[in-house]
């Protein structure tokens, strides 16, 4: 009894180790020749077309403050971040020089006068005895040639007035010119702003000589900002001013901004065989959180569309392989022109044809095609294993 119930039990035994091993190679080889599909539904919702791109925030405008004249920085009445306005006096180049060439210029001045009062009191005397040897030739008692002596001392006399009054004019000018320099020693600001860079110390010398130095930098209005964003020539064709514009900077990674495109520039920027065009968005900052130099992530908002019908891009990019087309329409998945979306029903797959619109980058709009609400397309193929098996096509045109 015992002999049997061994052999009896080897016998199940064996036949569960069969049935368990048909069951994992069946598993193993069978099941993997299966394919199941992602799907997504077709949905109504708004989608709107953006061109990416980035730039630095800047001052609308920011005006560069120099120095006409060499010498040292004596004094400094303004700092970084100093509120200013328009005349104020920012900085002093040491005068002592320049008042000493007005000191001079106004001595030569008077020189000129004084010189300019003799020759016409010589002109006078000249005059003088012109008439006087006049009446005395009528009466013969003196030569005609004292006459003409006389007559030319008089011509020579109005010429040294006449030079002697222009080197008054030049000496005016001279000290209208050392006045203005010493004027120039006081660095005033040419607008109402805020002070954003300071480049010079007490004690620095600037030279002149050959350019003018900076010394400030004063951004006029920090209540209205620009960001200098370049667009690539492929997407400008899109960007028009007045579009709205949404980017984020680094220091508020959760905060967006808005603005609006006011200027497209045309002059092309080309980097590396790179073309690119400067698009300036006018952004209101009067929160005062934008500071100049900060990189934006801009977004431009190109088109809108409100409830159309739109799948998922991934479902434009979706093509069948061999193991997918089982169930398929075999003739559509040979003829692939244009755009197009596999749709699951009732077990099957079949291939629409459609017309795409605008895209937001993750949903694409659907212009003409037998799609409804609701309609199951499919995004991906997977296996057993849940391994994605389906090739991607390109993504879609963007009209």
């Amino acid at each position: 009894m015992k002999k049997i119930s061994l052999r009896k039990g080897l016998f199940i035994a064996a036949a569960v180790l069969l049935v368990v091993g048909g069951l994992f190679l069946s598993y193993r080889y069978l099941g993997k020749k299966e394919t199941r599909y992602r799907t997504e539904k077709v949905t109504r919702g708004d989608i709107a077309a953006v061109v990416t791109a980035t730039g630095k925030v800047d001052a609308v405008t920011t005006v560069i403050v120099g120095a006409q004249l060499s010498g040292m920085i004596k004094e400094l009445y303004v700092d970084y971040n100093s509120v200013v306005k328009k005349g104020q006096l920012l900085a002093r180049i040491d005068p002592t020089i320049y008042a000493a060439q007005v000191d001079q210029a106004r001595a030569n001045l008077l020189l000129a006068r004084a010189n300019h009062e003799k020759a016409k009191a010589q002109l006078q005397d000249a005059r003088r005895t012109l008439k006087r040897n006049e009446q005395l030739v009528a009466k013969n008692f003196i030569a005609q040639s004292d006459v003409d002596t006389a007559r030319t001392n008089v011509e020579t006399a109005e010429a040294q007035v006449a030079a002697a009054k222009a080197q008054v004019g030049q000496a005016e000018a001279a000290l209208r010119q050392a006045e203005t320099n010493l004027r120039y020693t006081r660095i005033l600001s040419p607008v109402d702003g805020v002070v954003i860079s300071r480049n010079v110390d007490i004690g620095q010398t600037v030279a002149a000589s050959f350019q003018t130095p900076t010394l400030f930098s004063i951004a006029q209005d920090l209540t209205n900002m620009q960001v200098i964003t370049s667009v690539d020539e492929a997407d400008i064709g899109r960007v028009r001013p007045g579009q709205a514009v949404t980017f984020t900077v680094d220091a508020y990674p959760n905060q967006v901004f808005k603005g609006r495109i006011h200027d497209i520039r045309n002059a092309p920027v080309t980097v590396q065989n790179v073309v690119t065009y400067e698009v300036i968005v006018r952004v209101d900052n009067r929160q005062n959180l934008l500071k100049p130099g900060m990189t934006a992530n801009v977004s431009i908002v190109t088109d809108i569309r409100e409830g159309v019908l739109r799948v998922p891009n991934s479902a434009l990019r979706f093509r069948p392989d061999d193991r997918g087309s089982k169930g398929a329409d075999q003739q559509a998945q040979r003829v692939e022109k244009g755009q197009g979306v596999w749709v699951l029903a009732g077990g099957k797959m079949k291939r629409v044809s459609v017309k795409t619109g605008i895209s937001d980058g993750s949903f694409t709009e659907i212009r003409e095609g037998d799609l409804r609400e609701g309609d199951l397309v499919i995004t991906e193929a997977m296996g057993r294993d849940n391994k994605a098996t389906q090739r991607q096509a390109p993504p879609p045109f963007i009209r």
